[in-house]
């Protein structure tokens, strides 16, 4: 039976569309018909909006993640470790203020004279250069020697030292020991015993009666080879002239020994050929030698000179010289006829020959000039030039006319 009722569109099947795809692409859904919106109402004015309360901000800890224990410990962690540095700076500073701080008010810079006795302790002379202002701390200073190892160096002593100086310096001085300060002596050529102990005691200190002594009865007391055949007790002539230079404290035995150790020196060098092949000890010699210092000014008279004490011994001729005189009589300067008479083994114009031992301390050049001498045939010698020059001659008539014009003055 059929339908005589028109066909509406919608009861037609209708016909796929035919995709210009590949055929295996799926066939999209129909989009469904758009509906038109409403239309809104017209637009009213909001309520406020109700303030929320802030939310609480966790603590940093929980945000990041750690228990709120731990946040604790790590509290206490930083205020016990503000609480020991602080302990430990106070320390510090009591520290610093005990070994730093100045004991004293005295100004720096001023020279202070300093001695440490034997025997003083370590603290004690800390103690004594804080309280002279020389270091600020005696702990300090006693710290500081210990670091450097000095406590037990410190040497007794005379020092100067300078207020405010610093720990090291002072105890770089006090390690050292004391300044020695050495005192020159000269003892010049032709000095005698009791010169010399005068100059001893000027320079020195030494009483002079003490080494006069010492010097003139003593020299079996001294170890010295070229002793051996001094015959006196003396030693004139021994103590050897020249600048000396001795630490404080010296006794005369220090002194003497000095002097006779560099008259060894001296005269090692010296040959005694010539005076031994005139039957001469160097003993002799040195007394020749004395002589000479007194008699010969210049150093080119000196080998002549000798020549006549030689030629006149040859020939057993008395010397007749007046420093010997002068000797016997403890240094008189001018002599008279009956000083020539005086009974004595070194006054020469009474005892022929060498005389017992020398007068003075000769120099090396007279010592040098009486084991040498100048090969002459001089007898006789007399000053005749103010420059200290010696004119010789080989008889006693020459030498009365260089007597005479001696006396109506030097050249």
């Amino acid at each position: 039976m059929s339908d005589d009722r028109p066909i509406e569109p919608d009861d037609v099947e209708p016909r796929p569309r035919r995709s210009t795809r590949h055929a295996h692409t799926r066939a999209r859904p129909a989009r469904p018909t758009r509906v038109p919106k409403p239309e809104r109402a017209p637009r009213t004015e909001r309520a406020p909006r109700t303030e929320r309360a802030p939310r609480a901000a966790a603590p940093a800890r929980a945000r990041r993640g750690l228990p709120s224990g731990a946040s604790a410990v790590r509290r206490r962690l930083v205020v016990a470790l503000i609480v020991l540095v602080v302990f430990i700076g106070g320390i510090g500073y009591a520290a610093w203020t005990t070994l730093y701080r100045a004991t004293t008010s005295i100004p720096a810079g001023r020279k202070v004279a300093f001695t440490v006795a034997p025997g003083t302790s370590g603290e004690k002379v800390a103690t004594m250069l804080a309280a002279a202002g020389i270091v600020d701390s005696p702990l300090m200073f006693r710290w500081r020697a210990s670091q450097l190892e000095a406590t037990g160096k410190l040497k007794a002593g005379e020092y100067t030292l300078t207020t405010g100086s610093s720990y090291d310096d002072v105890i770089a001085v006090l390690t050292h020991g004391p300044e020695i300060v050495m005192t020159t002596v000269t003892i010049p050529e032709g000095f005698d015993i009791k010169r010399t102990a005068a100059r001893m005691e000027e320079k020195l200190g030494i009483p002079a009666t003490e080494f006069s002594d010492l010097a003139t009865t003593g020299a079996k007391s001294f170890d010295f080879a070229f002793l051996a055949d001094n015959p006196t007790p003396t030693l004139e002539g021994y103590l050897f002239p020249k600048t000396y230079s001795f630490k404080p404290g010296v006794t005369a035995t220090d002194v003497i020994t000095t002097m006779l150790t560099q008259y060894g020196k001296e005269v090692a060098e010296i040959d005694y050929s010539f005076s031994k092949s005139r039957r001469l000890t160097p003993h002799d010699v040195l007394t020749i030698a004395s002589i000479i210092e007194r008699e010969a000014q210049l150093d080119k008279d000196r080998p002549k000179v000798a020549s006549v004490i030689y030629n006149r011994l040859r020939i057993s001729m008395p010397l007749q010289l007046d420093s010997t005189v002068q000797y016997a009589l403890n240094g008189k300067a001018k002599l008279t006829l009956d000083d020539l008479k005086t009974d004595n083994p070194y006054n020469t114009y009474v005892y022929a020959g060498v005389p017992p031992g020398p007068i003075c301390s000769p120099g090396i050049s007279a010592i040098k000039a009486a084991a040498n001498p100048a090969t002459t045939k001089y007898l006789y010698y007399i000053l005749t030039h103010k420059d200290g020059s010696q004119s010789f001659a080989t008889n006693y008539a020459d030498f009365l006319l260089l007597k005479a014009q001696y006396k109506r003055g030097l050249k």
